[in-house]
């Protein structure tokens, strides 16, 4: 399926916000986000159901899958913003109006949860989507220099991003295996994009770079979802791969019935270097303060011998 593309965001456009998986924890994040939007130069709608509550989740999937449908029906609205990620996201797929999408192609961002839905769209009309902050991410403590810089790269310019910087200079990259390749880039939250498998927005990763990111989660537990990937012919098929930076990523008390004597590190060793394809970890993507915004299905160029992912297409156009 051809790419499509949304039209880039400009000063004086309207950002609709909508809650597709958990509610927020603080509702003045919230408010918080839509001061920022709106110091920006931007118009602000919010979904009817975004304050809703249905147990762990935002509201009922019928509520949560009408705000999102009527954002995209909205000609009014330019870009659909989440509020933020945790669960629930694909469980209103099913009642998601993908033609309705395709005819109205808008800039949509969010990570975590939101691959599901990152993963159905691209499958579904095509759409260039951007894997990046929702809006409890949106305020003066949260918004780096470096989140608002690859925000504005990704959403605000139809020119290509370029390379995806470290943020901190401190910090080190890992090259797992040297090499350099192109590809149309494709990925997300680890748990999701496992979660994709055998459903019919299952991730295509034939000749793809792929970009994975976690945080909190056990190494057993990575073990067993890289195991997944791997048996289902994901990771073999990839042209490259981009870990993120997987915070808190670490052995902590809970005893899965055996000692638990390996790490993050051993287990993309043990995985991804047989592979003998380009691959680095330790790139700002997903659970982390200085989080890069990338756009998904657009072509990317990955030099892995030094270090560097370069988004070499725009996600947006005029």
């Amino acid at each position: 399926m051809q790419n499509l593309k949304p039209k880039r965001l400009k000063k004086g456009d309207t950002v609709g916000i909508i809650a597709p998986a958990s509610p927020l924890f603080k509702k003045s994040d919230l408010k918080r986000g839509i001061k920022t939007l709106e110091e920006w130069g931007y118009n602000v709608v919010v979904g009817d159901h975004v304050n809703c509550r249905h147990e762990y989740i935002a509201g009922t999937d019928e509520q949560r899958a009408a705000d999102f449908n009527a954002m995209f029906a909205n000609d009014n609205v330019d870009a659909v913003f989440v509020t933020q990620g945790g669960y629930g996201s694909a469980r209103m797929i099913d009642r998601i109006d993908f033609d309705l999408v395709r005819k109205n192609p808008k800039i949509f961002i969010g990570y975590s949860d939101i691959t599901s839905l990152h993963l159905a769209i691209q499958k579904h009309t095509g759409l260039v989507t951007f894997h990046g902050p929702g809006m409890a991410g949106f305020n003066s403590e949260d918004l780096t220099a470096y989140r608002e810089e690859y925000l504005d790269k990704a959403l605000c310019s139809s020119e290509p991003i370029g390379e995806i910087k470290m943020a901190d200079d401190k910090k080190y990259l890992d090259v797992i295996n040297e090499g350099q390749v192109r590809g149309e880039l494709v990925g997300g939250n680890l748990t999701l994009v496992c979660a994709s498998l055998g459903t019919p927005f299952e991730i295509d990763t034939k000749d793809k770079i792929l970009f994975l990111e976690e945080v909190w989660t056990e190494p057993w537990i990575l073990d067993h979802m890289f195991t997944h990937l791997k048996n289902a012919g994901k990771l073999q098929e990839a042209a490259g791969i981009v870990i993120g930076e997987c915070s808190e990523c670490e052995p902590r008390k809970l005893d899965p019935g055996f000692p638990v004597t390996f790490f993050l590190e051993d287990i993309l060793e043990d995985f991804l270097k047989p592979l003998d394809i380009p691959v680095i970890h330790g790139l700002p993507i997903g659970h982390t303060k200085d989080l890069a915004t990338l756009p998904i299905g657009v072509s990317a160029y990955l030099d892995a011998t030094n270090g560097k992912l370069f988004v070499e297409e725009s996600g947006t156009e005029d």
